[in-house]
């Protein structure tokens, strides 16, 4: 299969990490829109119309399947990306969820979403989760993070102190942590290590990829050729994309 991948920056790259990793995909086409990242602090309308320009750079590729990595498009965009394209798309909050699903977390247990403040004002996780019996669940926005990872900031007294400005407001510690943008694996040990590593992170590339072998049972194992595109300076987002996916070269 030949899929494209469409992210608001760089973060989607951690979901490109799982699905190169899986080595089940003949050719993935990702698309940063760079340019207008971060998407998470712009209105619904904004976001899907970004989103449904992203539709139409994909038209260009006979793409098979499109994944939408970045959960802030996730949460506010899909059915209105759904009514264009000619291709399926999927988004990465309800693979997050039954990835939740399937693990041994009692449904009275306490979960903690974090994301941008449009993909945590949409209650789209919240309503989910409360449908599937989950009891205990605190939801917050950390927009914040976003810019830290697009800078490389992975660790260090910024971060520290930015994770204490929000945890610090939580009621309870939490066994589970969703990281509900794709940039927050990036920081996801440190965020684990808050809690002195005890809280399992929900990772959107790992639920997700899950999710697509349970779609697409046949798919076959072979290599993978990855292009790279971003609506503003592309040479950054593949010197990225070396760096996080340990690639010799890209496109």
């Amino acid at each position: 299969m030949r899929i494209g991948v469409f992210d608001s920056g760089v973060g989607g790259l951690t979901v490109v990490k799982s699905l190169l990793d899986s080595k089940l995909f003949r050719e993935i086409i990702y698309f940063g829109d760079t340019a207008r990242v971060p998407y998470g602090s712009k209105d619904k309308n904004t976001i899907i119309r970004y989103s449904l320009e992203a539709v139409e750079f994909f038209k260009n590729f006979n793409i098979e399947l499109l994944v939408v990595a970045c959960n802030t498009v996730s949460a506010n965009a899909l059915p209105k990306m759904r009514e264009e394209a000619d291709f399926p798309i999927v988004g990465v909050i309800e693979s997050g969820v039954l990835a939740l699903q399937n693990s041994d977390l009692q449904k009275d247990e306490p979960i903690l979403v974090i994301g941008t403040s449009a993909t945590i004002g949409s209650g789209i996780y919240q309503n989910l989760l409360n449908q599937n019996g989950y009891s205990n669940v605190e939801a917050m926005a950390t927009g914040l993070f976003v810019p830290l990872v697009e800078e490389g900031i992975f660790k260090g007294e910024v971060l520290d102190s930015t994770m204490d400005f929000y945890f610090k407001k939580l009621k309870s510690k939490p066994h589970r942590v969703i990281l509900g943008c794709t940039h927050f694996p990036m920081i996801g040990t440190e965020i684990a290590n808050y809690w002195d590593k005890k809280p399992a992170l929900v990772h959107s590339g790992d639920a997700i990829m899950q999710y697509l072998k349970n779609i697409y049972p046949d798919l076959k194992i072979g290599n993978t050729d990855i292009k790279f595109f971003a609506s503003e300076n592309p040479h950054h987002l593949k010197v990225v994309a070396k760096m996080w996916l340990g690639l010799e070269s890209s496109n």
